[in-house]
């Protein structure tokens, strides 16, 4: 099979890190670079492709069979439009917009063009989050009751000395990390219909927020709550328990999701099971049987890309489409939104004529 053709836009952190994934690949290859930063230059050369300043320029000198972009969030709607002009599939990195109203119009646009966009919210492709539901959708925990969890982490000054825009508004963890975890739990506990949520950036002094308790109510009746830092020294976030990024120390005792049922609740990503044998049984005077769940771990990255190619060849669907992208855009703006009011944020069931409501 003639290997699928991919361009990446974005010379960055996480587009080196594509590019990596893309020259290990067994069905794409890397055949571009796109970025007119000067830093990029020694980054083409690496890899062995050519530069492209603009997405004007690479579609002018040699068409690739889709283009990842993986630039700077501002930058999303602006050059997936441009792509999807172009007749070109496109990997978009989340979030797939820095508003709402931007994603509705991308969502509006990939509807009417039935444009090939799968949206980068690569924990879809994971695993260990694959595993994880098939056990709660297996019923073993009971009636889900409630899920706990957090991404806490200390984010070093060069990560936003690199790119000053990770200082600004359309950055921070909400937008650029907890857009994940909102990914995630909507997987193993259905739409988030109500948030809650406190700010702070008493650490850093940015411009956008630093630390951020939050609260969350699905459709389900499942309640949670959600502890998220880019400043605390901490390691209970995906990254530092997962084991899925080998750039990031792992540490085998934690979790970052506990999810817990009538019967049982299984911590994530250990997947550590804790249930009782007979309904009879269930009392916390009562001991659980204990054990680990067992499963695989593999980057998710490897398994989007193979995944994006297959959307590009037209053999699947994308996992996570724009549609998708925009309901967990519209939680993690409903996040923001309850941290700046002090309000409740009601989102109702989330369908494509969403409207976020306040309630004091």
């Amino acid at each position: 099979m003639t290997p699928t053709r991919i361009a990446i836009a974005g010379a960055g952190t996480i587009g080196q890190v594509h590019m990596a994934v893309a020259q290990r690949s067994p069905s794409c290859t890397l055949s571009a670079l796109v970025d007119p930063s000067p830093a990029a230059v020694a980054v083409a050369k690496a890899a062995n492709v050519p530069l492209f300043a603009s997405l004007e320029d690479l579609l002018a000198a040699d068409r690739p069979d889709g283009v990842l972009l993986a630039t700077p969030n501002h930058l999303h709607v602006p050059q997936a439009l441009q792509c999807i002009e172009a007749g070109l599939p496109i990997l978009l990195e989340k979030p797939m917009a820095t508003t709402v109203a931007q994603g509705e119009q991308l969502l509006e646009v990939v509807k009417a063009t039935g444009a090939r966009v799968l949206i980068g919210h690569h924990r879809a492709h994971s695993p260990i989050m694959r595993k994880a539901k098939e056990v709660v959708d297996s019923g073993q925990l009971g009636q889900l009751v409630a899920v706990m969890g957090s991404a806490t982490f200390f984010k070093p000054d060069t990560y936003f000395d690199s790119a000053p825009w990770r200082r600004e508004p359309g950055a921070g963890p909400i937008l650029i990390n907890m857009i994940h975890e909102v990914h995630n739990l909507r997987m193993l506990c259905g739409d988030i219909v109500a948030v809650q949520a406190f700010a702070s950036h008493a650490t850093r002094g940015f411009a956008v927020e630093d630390t951020v308790a939050i609260n969350l109510r699905f459709a389900s009746g499942v309640l949670g709550t959600f502890m998220l830092s880019d400043t605390a020294a901490c390691p209970r976030s995906w990254e530092q328990t997962s084991q899925e990024n080998k750039a990031y120390a792992s540490y085998d005792d934690e979790d970052c999701y506990v999810i817990s049922g009538t019967n049982g609740s299984l911590s994530v990503p250990t997947m550590r099971l804790k249930t009782y044998p007979r309904p009879e049984d269930r009392s916390w005077w009562k001991a659980f049987e204990v054990g680990v769940v067992g499963m695989v771990r593999d980057d998710p990255l490897k398994h989007q890309l193979e995944h994006f190619g297959a959307v590009i060849r037209g053999e699947a669907e994308p996992l996570v489409s724009a549609f998708d992208g925009l309901q967990n855009l519209r939680v993690t703006e409903a996040i923001a939104d309850a941290a700046k009011s002090g309000q409740t944020i009601h989102l109702g069931q989330l369908g494509s004529e969403h409207v976020a409501t306040r309630v004091v």
